[in-house]
């Protein structure tokens, strides 16, 4: 059963009940870490293999996404700032439990100019009864070796395409 979830905020991302932070380190550009975040969303499940299909709705101010085990989420895009930032919040899922959730991706240069890479942080904000939030508070190991598999595999696409 499809429910609606409780509108947010960019601000959800620091305020949520519930925050789930990772980081990880990429060879690749901010700029072609963007560009499969934000434009290439059909290639999300070649990267992150929790994801069994993504595509954009609504002109591109939205996404279908589907995760395995059969969870679907509408979504709508809060912010797209190339190079930078990849937000979205979740409008409607299957998933029991939730009540709200907005992820960021926050994309930083590091390295130098001889060897550009990026510094990638994802924030899993929510909120949800007090089950679910103790629940995804233990699975963050999980959810945290999903998100370091999907960046290694993600950056070893980029850096195999760009030849580099």
């Amino acid at each position: 059963m499809t429910r609606r979830l409780r509108p947010v905020g960019l601000d959800f991302a620091d305020t949520a009940p519930v925050r789930l932070v990772y980081t990880a380190r990429a060879s690749a550009t901010p700029e072609a870490v963007y560009r499969a975040l934000a434009e290439e969303v059909t290639g999300w499940p070649d990267w992150f293999r929790a994801v069994t299909l993504a595509r954009p709705t609504g002109g591109g101010a939205g996404r279908e996404v589907k995760l395995m085990g059969g969870v679907r989420f509408q979504e709508t895009i809060m912010a797209s700032d190339p190079g930078q930032r990849y937000a979205y919040r979740v409008d409607e899922t299957n998933a029991p439990g939730m009540r709200a959730l907005l992820e960021e991706w926050l994309l930083t240069p590091v390295g130098g100019a001889d060897s550009p890479a990026t510094l990638v942080r994802w924030t899993f904000a929510c909120d949800g009864p007090t089950a679910f939030r103790l629940a995804l508070t233990a699975a963050r190991p999980a959810l945290g070796h999903s998100f370091r598999t999907a960046v290694r595999t993600l950056d070893t696409r980029l850096t195999t395409h760009s030849g580099g």
